[in-house]
């Protein structure tokens, strides 16, 4: 897990070197024993230190022994996150998923995950 992070974090360094005219400041937990990780990503800048959202791991297996890991992802002033499992396969690529999940971090949340606490997101009635 710990090697996973550093590849997502090698990835947003390469496709955003100075974010805001500053430097990523990340810092990295992991509990092994629990099979958690977090990667907490702030930007540096002139202006301070700019917290800008999480990236939480769980690594796990499934039924049939293989193993799996799940990322959640979460952006600074957004209540939700986006979710996605990776499943190990013969043929997998574990630097490529990592690039992927900061690209996916990169690109922000979804819409629907804007709304803040002054613009709740409008619920459909059903009439």
């Amino acid at each position: 897990m710990l090697s996973f992070l550093s590849d997502v974090e090698r990835a947003l360094a390469a496709d955003d070197p100075a974010p805001d005219d500053g430097s990523w400041e990340t810092s990295r937990t992991v509990n092994y024993h629990l099979g958690l990780a977090r990667l907490t990503l702030n930007v540096r800048s002139a202006a301070g230190v700019a917290p800008r959202g999480t990236v939480l791991l769980q690594g796990y297996q499934l039924a049939d022994g293989t193993p799996c890991l799940k990322a959640a992802l979460n952006w600074h002033g957004t209540e939700s996150t986006n979710t996605r499992a990776i499943y190990s396969k013969p043929d997998i690529n574990w630097t490529s998923e990592a690039r992927k999940v900061a690209a996916e971090w990169m690109a922000g949340p979804p819409s629907d995950l804007l709304a803040t606490a002054d613009e709740p997101r409008a619920l459909a009635v059903a009439s």
